[in-house]
């Protein structure tokens, strides 16, 4: 089966820029369907910021995407949005200070005004979701605060109805040191096809050692965006192999098995789509625990993968603690090729 965005859907297109140069060419007239700013927030009604330091003395940069027009932008509970009527864009910042409640609630009702936003815009399939929580690896009262996140999660999939298992979005779930609980979500009106590494257990089977309820997302994510073109969204990706974390300790060993989960994930991408995809030429953010790592860490990158790839020129890295505290590196990346879904 081959599947395409309805004719009357306008291409979605996605760019990576400094933000000044972002920033400057809104300025001259050229402004995005939204904008995700990587190591700085900005007050713009169509950016919004990831708040994690970026590393190796560089730039914040921005993800454009560009879709469709007229734009319209709007409120649903706590969840901002812009949609061009086939695209929507949305994202949450919410104080746990200002609700009152643990982070099971807020993340549940972060999710619930989410996918009634979505439903108000007819654009009804996530297809990517960042997740952004402060003090991620901390105990939240008898419970760490990820399984406390993945808990509300995964309860306000079911009651709305998405795909909490198999189906589920491509997404990230990455620890910041202080602010609010932030989520940014793409979704659209065509389903995305999920996509699953061979060499690891599903994030939403994993077994109970990992909390009361699973992650739920795909390892990553395909889907198509008009204009002949085919988007792949990997989620955030460590040294896990089945579901245990591997090379406790050394980020080197780490950093390796990570690229080999990649490579292997998209390679399975590979297979449900005429689009040829290579991890060289994908936009990738890493995010880093210890700072210190950083300059090996793209040392090691850069030998893997050339210093004048895609991936090497376009790599954001950031410090954010990863969702298990044995992991000391994370990386998450999307890229788009011309092709289309074959299944």
């Amino acid at each position: 089966m081959t599947t395409t965005v309805a004719a009357e859907a306008p291409p979605l297109r996605v760019e990576r820029l400094t933000l000044a140069q972002g920033l400057a060419r809104a300025a001259d007239g050229d402004r995005p369907f939204a904008a995700l700013s990587y190591g700085a927030g900005s007050d713009s009604s169509w950016v919004s910021g990831v708040a994690a330091r970026v590393l190796l003395d560089k730039e914040p940069v921005v993800d454009l995407w560009h879709a469709g027009t007229p734009v319209q932008s709007g409120t649903t509970g706590v969840v901002r949005w812009r949609t061009d009527g086939h695209w929507l864009l949305g994202v949450v910042d919410l104080d746990e200070d200002a609700f009152g409640e643990d982070l099971t609630a807020l993340s549940r009702r972060a999710y619930r005004n989410l996918f009634e936003a979505m439903k108000l815009a007819g654009c009804p399939h996530l297809l990517r979701i960042w997740n952004y929580l402060p003090r991620i690896n901390a105990d939240g009262g008898g419970m760490e605060r990820y399984r406390q996140f993945n808990a509300g999660r995964q309860q306000a999939f079911l009651e709305a109805g998405q795909a909490a298992f198999e189906g589920a979005p491509a997404a990230c779930a990455l620890g910041v040191h202080e602010g609010a609980l932030c989520v940014r979500f793409l979704a659209g009106r065509i389903p995305p096809v999920p996509v699953e590494n061979p060499r690891q257990v599903s994030a939403y089977h994993y077994p109970a050692d990992y909390g009361p309820r699973s992650p739920t997302f795909s390892r990553a994510a395909l889907a198509a965006l008009g204009g002949g073109q085919v988007a792949l969204f990997i989620s955030g990706t460590a040294s896990i192999v089945g579901h245990k974390s591997v090379h406790a300790g050394d980020v080197q060993a780490q950093l390796a098995e990570t690229l080999v989960n990649l490579r292997s994930v998209i390679e399975a991408a590979n297979q449900r789509t005429s689009a040829r995809f290579s991890l060289e030429r994908s936009d990738p953010v890493v995010y880093v625990r210890h700072p210190a790592d950083a300059p090996g860490i793209r040392a090691q990158l850069v030998q893997a993968l050339g210093a004048r790839s895609r991936f090497i020129r376009h790599a954001v890295f950031l410090e954010a603690d990863i969702c298990r505290s044995d992991l000391l590196v994370e990386i998450e990346a999307h890229a788009t090729e011309a092709g289309e879904l074959t299944d």
